[in-house]
């Protein structure tokens, strides 16, 4: 089959990472895909190796998309959160839907999440009455947490791969001396509580060192502890260079506790198993406080946990909970029992696969 998907990057960690693992998945099983983006330079150091069987488009360059145009239809159209493919490409793909055949499926792909109006959407048809499309019919995809949503994006091997995954030779490689200190990674834009992080580590009984990823987050630090700080009390604090995709899954399942933000890392994170703070995305409506609200009941966060996520994503105010071994040991228990039920669900390609099956 021939995949078209469709990425306008609003965060380029997230929308653009959730875009390029699905892409890679359909190239690994066989199909060529065309990932169309907006802007694609987070891929110079998310995928510096690209994918055999992805084609990444520059979505603003005319000619490629007047090139895209005379050439064949795809089998499948995926528009990612609600992004608006170009016209000539949608008007490409309607003449080819007008041939015939059953319609190809046109998949508007949407945002990761646990509340209950996903279950009622997920798979229905959208039909288009404007536009080169006019006529055609989109169905809406729902990435979720249950069998009555569309799962989440896993790769077949990621199992096999995490058991064999060796923390020590990969912090050594990514120049890390580890003696077996605490590891917390962080990826985050600016919580209120970053500072509040710093020092409940900083004074704590035991080693603890933060790995911080590139870009907000390492700025977020370096205006609390100043630049070149490298450690402070029990804390030590290393800066890492942006990491490839499979680079930061080996992060995630190095660390003891993950600090992550968006959608992808946050998908990521659940599958490591490890304890997990989720800063979510947010929106001017204050619908996120909701969106986390759902995603902790069904996750049955305890309720450290809990208060952990309200006061990272300044919703409360306060401190974190202490982040002591007991703690910990809650949460890891909690990660889990989340991850294993989610394991015994069918992936998100998977389901993709056997919605556009039923429905041609």
């Amino acid at each position: 089959m021939r995949w078209d998907i469709f990425c306008k990057v609003i965060d380029n960690h997230g929308d653009l990472g959730v875009c390029w693992r699905l892409a890679c998945q359909l190239a690994a099983q066989g199909d060529g895909v065309r990932l169309w983006v907006d802007d694609g330079a987070a891929l110079e150091w998310m995928a510096p190796a690209g994918h055999v069987g992805v084609q990444v488009v520059d979505w603003r360059a005319p000619a490629a998309v007047l090139e895209a145009a005379k050439g064949p239809a795809p089998d499948v159209l995926i528009e990612a959160f609600g992004c608006d493919p170009a016209p000539e490409l949608i008007a490409c793909f309607a003449e080819a839907a007008s041939d015939g055949r059953p319609p190809r499926p046109w998949i508007n792909l949407e945002y990761l999440s646990a509340e209950p109006y996903v279950e009622r959407l997920h798979g229905l048809p959208s039909p288009v009455f404007r536009g080169p499309g006019e006529g055609l019919s989109k169905r809406f995809y729902y990435p979720g947490f249950t069998t009555a949503t569309g799962g989440l994006l896993r790769e077949p091997d990621l199992s096999a791969r995490q058991e064999a995954f060796d923390r020590t030779a990969w912090l050594g490689a990514q120049g890390i001396d580890w003696q077996g200190e605490r590891l917390v990674s962080l990826f985050c834009y600016e919580p209120p509580a970053l500072a509040d992080l710093l020092a409940q580590l900083a004074a704590g009984p035991a080693p603890a060192r933060l790995l911080v990823t590139p870009g907000r987050a390492a700025r977020a630090v370096q205006a609390i502890a100043g630049t070149g700080v490298e450690r402070s009390g029990a804390l030590s604090i290393s800066c890492l260079p942006h990491l490839a995709q499979p680079d930061f899954d080996h992060l995630l399942w190095a660390c003891d506790l993950n600090f992550v933000r968006g959608e992808d890392s946050f998908v990521r994170a659940i599958w490591a198993g490890a304890p997990m703070v989720w800063q979510i995305y947010p929106q001017d409506d204050d619908a996120h406080h909701v969106k986390l609200a759902a995603f902790l009941d069904w996750l049955g966060a305890p309720a450290s946990l809990r208060h952990g996520h309200q006061v990272w994503n300044g919703f409360e105010a306060g401190a974190l909970p202490s982040l002591d071994r007991a703690t910990l040991a809650e949460w890891r228990i909690n990660a889990q029992s989340a991850r294993d039920r989610l394991l015994q669900q069918n992936d998100l390609v998977t389901q993709l696969r056997g919605l556009i099956s039923q429905k041609s």
